[in-house]
């Protein structure tokens, strides 16, 4: 590279620098504290959330460092690693909907950006979704306003579907969803069983008290499941039970549809709301969005070993067929 052309790029490149990070002290990098469910199942989403960010002009290591933290199912870690990204005087706190209450309640001034949030008007998060106001703004996952079409999907495909399973952790997004499901069933007259795990030791004997209780299973997302995902996927087919997701990854791994929002998109955008911060704008003056698409994924080689015969209308609305 010529010596002009050298000393162009390099101004150029310094111009493009946001003021966030030209007013860190020299040697210190802007810090994102990221707070997941684990490394594993969460991989797509933080390797899109990576990827836009480094779009945006915010290489990992050169100009932000990334302190990725991991819950794996076990709540009470949200406010120990909240805690810890207050300590280290984060710029931006990146999580999600499990975790967004705790690291809430952890810091006032830190801003946070949430992903996959259910229902962060019912929960609490934001008092308002056009101006969240505060510390905080995020993207919603839209799980309860899509529950009763994930339902209405699900007995489609199964026709003896007389009974559904609804598993759920107790967080308020997960309860919200248990309600929307329980209101699709009593329109067309059928019956919902509602399972509550809180812990992974819990999810082995839940499983053995719905095969006979049901037809069908239902996991409402959360990092709890997303965590055991491989154990959940494992269990259902041995339960002989069709199981409905929220998610793409699950149907890869095995489940028999989902049906929701793409994930790393919602990832790829919340990097956005991350650059927007770093470069001045308030958290709280950003508004929360909610997904506008969201895509039908069929499993046919699970449809196979269950013996479910799907009809080609279903299949001709799915976005994506496994096999």
């Amino acid at each position: 590279m010529r010596r002009r052309q050298f000393i162009t790029l390099l101004g150029g490149s310094a111009i493009a620098l946001p003021f966030a990070v030209r007013a860190q002290q020299p040697g210190k990098l802007p810090t994102l504290g990221f707070l997941g469910g684990d490394a594993t199942g969460w991989g797509p989403w933080t390797s899109a959330f990576a990827a836009r960010l480094r779009e945006l002009g915010w290489i990992e290591g050169r100009t932000v460092a990334i302190e990725y933290r991991w819950t794996e199912g076990r709540p009470e870690r949200a406010a120990q690693f909240a805690a810890e990204f207050v300590r280290l005087k984060a710029d931006v706190i990146v999580t999600h909907n499990s975790s967004a209450p705790a690291v809430k309640q952890a810091t006032s001034t830190i801003p946070i950006v949430f992903v996959l949030a259910g229902d962060p008007l019912g929960s609490g998060l934001v008092a308002n979704l056009a101006r969240p106001g505060g510390n905080i703004t995020g993207l919603s996952s839209q799980q309860t306003d899509v529950a009763g079409k994930r339902f209405q999907l699900l007995s489609e495909v199964v026709p003896r579907l007389r009974r559904l399973a609804m598993a759920y952790t107790g967080s308020p997004d997960t309860v919200s969803e248990v309600g929307e499901v329980q209101a699709a069933a009593r329109t067309l007259g059928l019956e919902v069983a509602a399972f509550e795990i809180r812990r992974a030791e819990d999810i082995a004997p839940a499983f053995e008290a719905i095969r006979h209780r049901a037809d069908a299973l239902y996991v409402a997302p959360d990092a709890l499941f997303v965590a055991n995902r491989t154990r959940i996927i494992t269990l259902a087919p041995t339960a002989r039970l069709p199981m409905i997701v929220n998610v793409r990854d699950w149907v890869q791994a095995g489940a028999l549809m989902s049906y929701g929002p793409a994930f790393p998109a919602l990832f790829r955008r919340a990097a956005e709301y991350v650059d927007k911060i770093l470069r001045g704008a308030k958290p709280g003056d950003i508004p929360v969005e909610q997904p506008t698409n969201f895509e039908l994924i069929v499993n046919l080689t699970t449809a196979k070993a269950l013996g479910l015969t799907i009809p080609e209308s279903f299949l001709l609305r799915a976005d994506e067929l496994i096999e």
